[in-house]
């Protein structure tokens, strides 16, 4: 619940007001009903302000035939006077119909920065806060059934198109939609909207139309200045923001901006025929007044484009830096396992390469075992060397190295006993040899193994020598 000093707070930045007493008299008058308040001040100034009308009461606002509903604050004759300076453009806030507001694109609920709108100075969004979601029992009449987008957009190219039918091409550019779309596009392109509403039976409509509102002068200027809409009170639409408007003489043309809480704020409105001159006049001050207010809203969309697109550049420049961050480190990582891969693989072929020798090593190791074992057991089959006798034999075998060995063996031993011989001594590295005799020259091989020496003809002495096996 608003209290009463932000009532009058508010009171004062719209109307402009800076007297606080004065104020708390028009809010008390009205049971402290802001929005009841500000409706009676802005239309009972309006329409004190024409020579031919000394006094008005909020309940004769329908029947207002105001050029205006600017209103000055040195023309509230009712009101004792004080010394503020006086504002810009007098604010009335007019609630949408439904039908109006959820037809469209829903520009009211996703407003963003429209908070700025101001009678001489700014008027926060959060109007919507503080109680003027009342309303007044006449706007709630006009809260009918919602138009299909399409149906509002067809209204409003039918309504283009029979205009210009009717009084040519050279017109305001009227949006061919709906109205809260074309509301959308002027807050877009942060302008003001130009409304025209358009009573077809009227018989100031033909002339107003053919001199005023399609006169080349106005035309450029509005479709220069202003985002145009107009709408045939024939039509739901039409009817419908006439009723909105309060429209209550045509021609009828106003000058609206979006505010907030599913609201307009209406900043001119002109009822009645009017020159080109007149309409110009009006229109420039409307426009001169609302500057600033249109200005700053162009400038903070303007930075806050900036600062969106800052804040992609410093994202983009964000994620181009961690991207590279990742590649490097991917490229770190890739390096250690390869470096780590390679080190395994170096490692295993270094054990690999340890237990090769060591199984080569182990293998000599018994083979030498095995060549020590063979020879210790074929020295032993050889027996102990004979004395000198007629039944022995004195064998002289020569190494390739050129050592010699000499034995005396008994005459009935084989051959095989020379091989076991030599075997024994571990003389030789290599096991294919041979032992040949020079004069003659006879090789005793695996045929004469089992000849005995004496039967070999090397008894009573022999003379024999190594051949390898080439």
């Amino acid at each position: 619940m608003v209290d009463a000093a932000d009532k009058l707070a508010y009171f004062q930045a719209i109307t402009g007001l800076e007297d606080p007493d004065l104020c708390t008299e028009i809010l008390a008058a009205h049971g402290w009903d802001l929005e009841l308040a500000i409706s009676t001040f802005t239309s009972g100034n309006s329409s004190t302000a024409r020579p031919d009308t000394s006094a008005a009461s909020p309940a004769d606002d329908d029947d207002i035939d105001a050029s205006s509903s600017v209103v000055r604050v040195d023309s509230l004759q009712s009101m004792p006077q004080s010394e503020p300076s006086p504002p810009g453009l007098a604010w009335k806030l007019i609630k949408l119909p439904v039908s109006v507001i959820s037809g469209s694109l829903g520009l009211i609920s996703g407003a963003i920065g429209l908070g700025l709108w101001a009678a001489g100075g700014v008027l926060s969004y959060s109007l919507g806060m503080i109680g003027l979601g009342s309303g007044s029992p006449r706007n709630d009449q006009s809260s009918a059934r919602l138009l299909p987008l399409s149906a509002a957009a067809s209204e409003a190219m039918d309504f283009v198109a029979g205009f210009e039918r009717e009084y040519g091409a050279t017109r305001p550019n009227f949006a061919s939609e709906g109205f809260m779309d074309a509301l959308q596009r002027s807050r877009n392109a942060f302008k003001l909207l130009f409304v025209y509403l358009h009573s077809p039976e009227h018989p100031d409509t033909p002339l107003f139309c053919e001199r005023t509102l399609c006169s080349e002068a106005l035309v450029a200027f509005v479709n220069e200045n202003f985002v145009s809409w107009g709408g045939s009170i024939r039509n739901s639409e039409g009817f419908k923001m006439s009723n909105s408007l309060k429209a209550s003489r045509f021609p009828f043309c106003a000058v609206v901006m979006a505010a907030t809480n599913q609201r307009i704020a209406l900043l001119q409105q002109v009822e009645g025929p009017k020159s080109p001159e007149e309409m110009l006049t009006i229109l420039q001050r409307v426009l001169e007044e609302s500057a600033p207010v249109l200005i700053a809203g162009r400038h903070e969309a303007e930075e806050r484009q900036n600062n969106i697109r800052l804040r992609e550049e410093q994202d983009a420049a964000y994620r181009a830096a961690l991207e590279a961050d990742q590649a490097r480190e991917r490229q770190r990582r890739e390096e250690q396992e390869r470096l780590e891969r390679e080190a395994a693989e170096a490692e295993k072929l270094r054990k690999e390469e340890e237990e090769a020798q060591e199984r080569a090593a182990r293998e000599a190791a018994e083979k030498q075992a095995a060549l020590a074992k063979l020879r210790q057991q074929k020295a032993q089959s050889l027996g102990e060397e004979p004395e000198k006798g007629p039944n022995v034999t004195r064998v002289l075998i020569r190494f390739p190295n050129g050592e010699r060995k000499e034995r005396r063996f008994h005459s009935n031993m084989t051959i095989q006993s020379l091989y076991d011989y030599v075997d024994s001594l571990g003389c030789l590295e290599v096991d294919d040899y041979s032992l040949v005799s020079n004069f003659p020259r006879v090789v005793y091989g695996q045929e004469k193994l089992t000849l005995s020496l004496e039967e070999a003809g090397l008894h009573p002495q022999g003379s024999l020598f190594v051949e390898l096996s080439s």
